[in-house]
């Protein structure tokens, strides 16, 4: 049995939670993860998991050695890119997530530069607006924007975004241009779904709320995006979502003179494991590229 490619099938186990997953992960058939992990509790003489309708759970045994195996499979890979060198590229598949049109916009467009850097390295993207498990499903690294729900996540904050109201000329031209927060009550809405209903400005130290309301709501960036540039009615959103249409004239910002919270966009990366290099390389990369080209939408 390969000690090595034991305890790494042990560890995505236990983080998966399942033969299955842990399969997919490491590219191979169920049965022969479960054929290792037998092979595995026969060598040692102790149960490491408990199965049960809920799934697989490490006994007592199995939780020391999966802490012990993470650790010497973390030592092991940074053995090797120090022996590679510094100057080595990166090798081996990288999976990334972010969402849909974040990535659409600013992140495959800047993968042929990072790709000819490493070329032996590979990419597979996620494209998804859900928060997902990185565990669960073997991200690496997650590009994500907002406040993050788990205060426990390793995370790198890569750039910071405005937020506006956009709106296209054709529906302005149509609707009426608003001239305060409080306008936006009588204008028709995109709402994104998985952001309130109620929007707060400020300027020069007064604040003003309004709820707004809309027929139209998506779940989606790429929906909002598409409803608005139909001239549906009005949104927010990042000043990242609409940044081609806004240096083109597609798209007007409105109520310039009044602010909204910035966002932020975060690299996060899988809690209980150290960030692989090549993880960490991409974020780098990421927040390089975002603070050259797209500081500054137009």
């Amino acid at each position: 049995m390969d000690r090595y490619q034991a305890m790494a099938t042990l560890v995505r186990v236990v983080e998966t939670g399942s033969f299955s997953a842990a399969a997919r992960q490491l590219n191979v058939g169920q049965p022969a993860v479960s054929k290792t992990i037998a092979q595995l509790e026969g060598r040692l003489q102790v149960s490491l998991l408990i199965r049960s309708t809920h799934g697989l759970t490490p006994t007592e045994a199995g939780l020391r050695f999966y802490e012990r195996a993470k650790a010497a499979l973390r030592e092991a890979d940074e053995a090797e890119l120090a022996a590679r060198g510094a100057g080595a590229g990166l090798s081996g598949c990288l999976r990334v997530s972010a969402a849909t049109t974040f990535a659409r916009l600013y992140i495959l467009p800047l993968l042929p530069r990072f790709l000819d850097d490493h070329p032996d390295l590979e990419i597979d993207v996620i494209l998804d607006d859900r928060v997902i498990d990185l565990i669960a499903e073997g991200i690496d690294v997650s590009l994500r924007m907002g406040n993050l729900p788990d205060s426990a996540a390793v995370a790198r904050k890569l750039a910071t975004g405005g937020r506006s109201v956009f709106a296209t000329p054709n529906y302005l031209a149509r609707a009426g241009e608003p001239e305060s927060p409080a306008d936006l009550a009588v204008h028709e809405t995109i709402i994104y779904s998985q952001l309130t209903d109620v929007w707060s400005f400020t300027r020069e130290g007064t604040e003003a709320s309004v709820t707004v309301h809309g027929r139209i709501r998506v779940n989606a960036a790429e929906g909002l995006r598409a409803a608005v540039l139909a001239d549906m009615g009005l949104t927010i959103g990042s000043d990242w979502m609409f940044g081609p249409e806004l240096a083109d004239g597609r798209i007007r910002r409105l109520l310039t003179d009044w602010s909204l919270p910035p966002i932020d966009l975060w690299a996060v990366f899988p809690a209980g494991r150290m960030a692989s290099a090549k993880a960490r390389a991409f974020a780098s990369f990421v927040a390089a590229a975002l603070d050259e080209v797209y500081s500054q939408p137009a």
